[in-house]
């Protein structure tokens, strides 16, 4: 990308600490990734092709459990990594210009278990990348990349001050805007045609906010039956990437 915003140091004690082995060596293998310091044990530092210049501390599994959040899932390794440089919306949509890669928008999902599996779900179905706004979405954490599991290392997660601006520059880039909500009258399937599609999702509970509805093109649900009232946001996502994937 063209474009980025370098966010210096942050200081030991604002650094995100990630831990579990899929999160960690998709942040040792990504260039774009600053990893100041990793922990380990012998057996799970063994398995690893390690940089000579990386800090790397030996540790007990007791030891590893003190420095993540109680039973959080380490599996050995635990590293302290810098929040990934900010990127901007417009050099993701030139970059996906050429393509049909769908985008998603979320709407104040704060979450970080969500958030992290909605990108784990962008890079099972290739999606250009994620977007939210920066005021109500979750920082990036150990939660969001354990639960994104490598995925916050791969697809390109877009922080925006104003939603409905970034919904503006997203179809004039050329998508079709689709909110997904209960009380529309159409499903999925009936809104999206051969379009490039951007997903638009809101938070569980309250939604989309009224603004987000207005900024786009149809809204649609997704044909779940009365049984339930409606899905997880992140299995609400999979599934419509799912879809975009599969029209004929």
């Amino acid at each position: 990308m063209a474009r980025r915003g370098h966010r210096p140091s942050t200081g030991t004690a604002n650094r995100p600490k990630f831990w579990g082995r899929h999160p960690v060596t998709a942040a040792l293998a990504n260039p774009n990734r600053v990893v100041r310091k990793l922990w380990g044990t012998r057996e799970a530092l063994a398995a690893l092709d390690l940089p000579s210049t990386l800090p790397v501390v030996y540790a007990d599994v007791a030891d590893l459990g003190r420095l993540v959040p109680s039973d959080a899932p380490h599996q050995g390794l635990v590293a302290e990594v810098e929040p990934l440089d900010d990127a901007w919306l417009a050099d993701l949509l030139i970059e996906g210009k050429d393509d049909q890669r769908p985008l998603v928008v979320l709407d104040q999902v704060t979450d970080p278990h969500n958030v992290g599996a909605i990108l784990r779900s962008a890079a099972a179905f290739d999606a250009l990348g994620i977007v939210t706004q920066d005021r109500h979405a979750p920082p990036e954490s150990g939660t969001v990349a354990r639960s994104a599991s490598g995925a916050l290392e791969t697809v390109p997660w877009i922080r925006v001050v104003n939603l409905a601006r970034a919904l503006e520059e997203i179809a004039e880039a050329g998508f079709w805007r689709i909110g997904l909500t209960g009380h529309a009258d159409q499903t999925l399937a009936e809104a999206m045609g051969t379009q490039r599609i951007c997903i638009v999702l809101g938070a569980e509970g309250e939604g989309m906010r009224q603004n987000t509805e207005a900024h786009c093109d149809e809204l649609a649900r997704l044909p779940i039956s009365g049984k339930v009232e409606s899905l997880n946001v992140s299995n609400a996502a999979a599934i419509a990437l799912y879809a975009v994937a599969a029209r004929g």
